[in-house]
């Protein structure tokens, strides 16, 4: 696994975006992970994980929001 970024969500959480191989394939994986009771960061179930060649369409897709595709 390759850490590629993490991101603060608020005081507890945060999102970890990392790179790995799962059954064969190159996979993208972002996660919430949590601070436990004896303040560990563990993963939590909340996540996307997808097809390394399917980035640029995300990142593609991704872009919109910050052109200003919000509502």
């Amino acid at each position: 696994m390759t850490d590629l970024g993490i991101i603060p969500k608020n005081s507890r959480e945060e999102i970890r975006i990392t790179a790995e191989i799962f059954k064969g394939h190159a996979i993208i994986n972002i996660r919430v992970w949590y601070s436990d009771d004896s303040d560990e960061m563990r993963p939590g179930k909340q996540g996307l994980a997808f097809r390394l060649e399917l980035l640029p369409a995300v990142l593609e897709t991704l872009s919109k929001a910050v052109k200003g595709g919000v509502a």
